[in-house]
């Protein structure tokens, strides 16, 4: 089986299992992009509670929340923990939105050149980039996170040195260029994660994965 067949036979398998995932959870772009910051290493439960105080305190558009302090800020997201980092990387967020013109202005912008933007911005990395380029802009571009390297890698589908981009490359090499399927491939992955490949150690009896063609079983690895 070719590397482009397998990872389709996986995306089929975890769709027939779960079903579309209806991911990313905002309502708007805006709180998409958003959403991506907060989001980093908390549960997403969290991020929904921290952006709930922003729209109670009718803080929650670009213009808005750029006026509000960072000590503000900071308190209305605590829920989301690493309150103060992720307030600097909002506001450092809001800053380049405003200086570049908005969504209307990212739009026009050419996918490489305005990943390499929003990489430029302090405190976001590919993971968040690539949200945000793929959630709130429909964008072809895969999102790799924890979920997709522990479940590829407990199949030795990537080594132990894959980085990022390694990984991103499978994905972007073996599929067409489909951003609802990239946008429900990625959910699927975090469904699998949460429900079955979990960190402390995988449930593997049923699960869509465990007859994986020319891969053994998930087994327990670091």
């Amino acid at each position: 089986m070719s590397t482009a067949d397998l990872i389709t036979d996986i995306y089929e398998r975890l769709f027939r299992a779960f079903g579309p995932q209806g991911w990313w959870p905002g309502e708007t772009p805006f709180e998409v992009c958003i959403g991506a910051i907060l989001t980093q290493n908390t549960a997403w439960s969290n991020v929904e509670k921290a952006i709930s105080n922003l729209k109670a305190a009718g803080v929650f558009d670009p213009e808005a929340l750029l006026e509000v302090d960072h000590s503000t800020l900071a308190a209305m997201i605590r829920p989301a923990g690493y309150f103060n980092q992720k307030a600097r990387k909002i506001k450092d967020f809001l800053s380049w939105f405003k200086e570049v013109g908005g969504f209307e202005a990212m739009k026009g912008m050419e996918t490489s050149a305005l990943r390499e933007s929003l990489l430029s911005i302090r405190g976001i990395g590919p993971e968040t980039a690539d949200s945000i380029l793929l959630y709130a802009l429909g964008r072809p571009v895969f999102v790799v996170d924890a979920y997709t390297i522990r479940v590829l890698s407990r199949h030795e589908i990537i080594g132990p040195d894959a980085n990022y981009y390694d990984v991103q490359s499978l994905f972007h090499e073996s599929l067409p260029p489909d951003p609802q399927m990239f946008n429900e491939f990625h959910a699927l992955f975090v469904r699998l994660g949460k429900t079955r490949c979990m960190k402390r150690g995988p449930a593997c009896p049923d699960c869509p994965l465990e007859t994986l063609p020319g891969y053994p079983p998930i087994v327990d690895r670091p």
